[in-house]
């Protein structure tokens, strides 16, 4: 079985995003069947996961580095 996109652990959070761009720019397509579009949906699902598990572990990271863990402004 092929691996999708969305199931690529070793994938950066920008490729992650132009994925789900990709994904949703095919959605969107006048030609796609329904089965396509459901599978397009599936993919895209699990995309919009994999951008939120690593926005929440850059968050982390940010919060560990800023000292005590404050949730203080960036800038």
């Amino acid at each position: 079985m092929t691996e999708t996109k969305a199931e690529k652990e070793d994938m950066t959070l920008e490729e992650a995003f132009e994925a789900l761009d990709q994904t949703i720019a095919k959605m969107q397509g006048s030609s796609v069947s329904l089965e396509e579009s459901f599978a397009s949906y599936e993919e895209g699902m699990k995309l919009l996961k994999l951008c939120t598990q690593k926005i929440d572990l850059i968050e982390k990271k940010v919060t560990e580095l800023s000292g005590e863990g404050e949730n203080g402004e960036f800038f």
